[in-house]
């Protein structure tokens, strides 16, 4: 086409770039494409020229493919629970498992000081929480990662020797993992709460419920996961900000042995009662189960998968397969969520919990498409919104996992497997469902929302395995 004829052709226009030239050309009657694009790595020179050496090496998918075959041949079934101190390699006295990567205390935020004081005085080292924080304060209490012992957290994630654990067994492979009981909704430790009324449940999990689904997961012969999920995906469940479905078929699942391990009726009432009264009972079953996936493709050299993400209130860190224990961090953000009455984002402290490690493993933000109720719950928009967030999950992940299917997306498996790479490429950070907790201590949760995980953390895994490879 010669220019002339095409100065004499009706202007059609494909706008790659700033939205404002397009609306401007919709504006006047001229019909524009409007291309979602940008420059790969954000415009970052460094991080593009460091892509463009790591992809298609061979070595690196080879190993993310065997990453990824390690994470769908997971086998993992809840087997006991158990008290921490019996079974947490390295959970010392006068020491607090935490969620999130390593902090010191002089870092925490409220949430975490809060429940920090409530776990000291759960434990007799401090007789009120006063003196408990004069404990914290003065170095009388060491801080530890729960990832550091083999255990993920909600929210704030607190283990200490005499909490119960629940216990997940990768029958596949031969690892555990381990978390808590969820303790229910409101003012709990998780969110930071510390009163009588939250130390007075925490004992009760330990002295009744927890004795008690030990003798029935025994006598059941484990529990296995993998279908419950599948089942639960089906059922409206994205098992982060909702486990209804999941906890539902949990009771159906253990109730007989429950009925049988508790000859006290009102016991038994008592279990049924809080576990059916308790929809994110099974936040924490999944949150064990998550580690337990993706701790055997930790240190496959080479891989660029993601293997934990979780925040600390302060700073969001996650781990990458070829680099093994070690933390890529950055400031965490702050949710968007919706409130609870009387709250407001002004409430909110930043994100906090080692919960990511469900969205880890392809659940919560990656499979909201499941559930589009969690999408209004959370002020993350529509039922399409939903679709339109599992969709760009998919951008960021290897493989689709065919054990776990979205019926909205016409039975597509829910995306997994994180590489490095894409989340750097295409600067989609992976979205996390969450809880919003109150930015004081003792005052607990306060709204539901959604977060990003910070790029900054990927674009240093990526200089990393860059530099290992010898390439960067």
């Amino acid at each position: 086409m010669t220019v002339d004829s095409l100065l004499k052709t009706p202007l059609q226009v494909v706008n790659i770039g700033l939205e404002s030239f397009a609306r401007d050309l919709a504006a006047a009657d001229i019909p524009v494409v409007d291309l979602d694009w940008q420059p790969p790595a954000r415009g970052d020179a460094g991080l593009a020229r460091l892509l463009a050496k790591l992809d298609g090496v061979p070595a690196i998918e080879a190993a993310n493919a065997e990453a990824l075959k390690r994470l769908l041949a997971a086998d993992p079934v809840l087997i006991d629970v158990q008290v921490a101190g019996d079974v947490l390699n390295g959970l010392e006295d006068r020491m607090i498992g935490h969620a999130g990567p390593p902090i010191l205390w002089d870092q925490m935020c409220g949430p975490l000081r809060g429940a920090i004081q409530g776990a000291i005085v759960l434990e007799g080292w401090a007789p009120d929480l006063e003196a408990a924080d004069s404990l914290a304060a003065s170095g009388g209490i060491k801080f530890v990662p729960n990832h550091h012992l083999g255990a993920v957290g909600p929210m704030t994630g607190m283990i200490t020797r005499s909490m119960p654990v629940l216990v997940v067994e990768n029958r596949t492979f031969g690892n555990r993992a381990y978390c808590t009981l969820n303790e229910g909704l409101g003012k709990v430790m998780r969110f930071g709460g510390n009163d009588a009324d939250v130390l007075k449940r925490l004992r009760w999990l330990a002295s009744d419920l927890a004795p008690a689904l030990a003798a029935a997961l025994r006598a059941s012969g484990g529990l296995g996961l993998k279908n419950i999920i599948a089942r639960g995906l089906t059922m409206g469940d994205e098992m982060h900000q909702r486990n209804v479905a999941c906890t539902s078929l949990f009771v159906r699942a253990m109730a007989p042995h429950l009925a049988r391990a508790i000859s006290d009726p009102a016991k038994l009432a008592s279990v049924f009662e809080f576990i059916g009264g308790n929809d994110q009972f099974f936040l924490n079953v999944a949150m064990a189960m998550g580690k337990a996936i993706a701790d055997p493709a930790k240190g496959i050299a080479n891989a660029t998968l993601v293997t934990a993400m979780c925040r600390n209130g302060t700073e969001f860190g996650i781990r990458v397969a070829a680099t093994g224990e070690r933390w890529f961090t950055a400031p965490v953000e702050q949710p968007t969520g919706l409130y609870f009455a009387g709250y407001s984002a002004a409430d909110a402290n930043p994100d906090i919990g080692d919960s990511a490690i469900v969205e880890t493993v392809g659940l919560g933000g990656f499979a909201m498409a499941a559930s589009p109720a969690v999408a209004g719950f959370v002020g993350a928009g529509s039922a399409s919104d939903a679709l339109d967030i599992t969709r760009a999950m998919m951008d960021i992940a290897v493989g689709r996992n065919p054990d776990w299917t979205i019926p909205g997306l016409d039975f597509a498996g829910t995306p997994v497997g994180i590489d490095i790479r894409k989340v750097v490429e295409t600067g989609i950070a992976p979205t996390i469902n969450t809880g919003i907790a109150h930015k004081k201590p003792g005052i607990g949760q306060v709204g539901a929302g959604t977060v990003k995980a910070p790029l900054k953390c990927f674009d240093e895994a990526l200089a990393a395995v860059a530099e290992i490879m010898g390439v960067a």
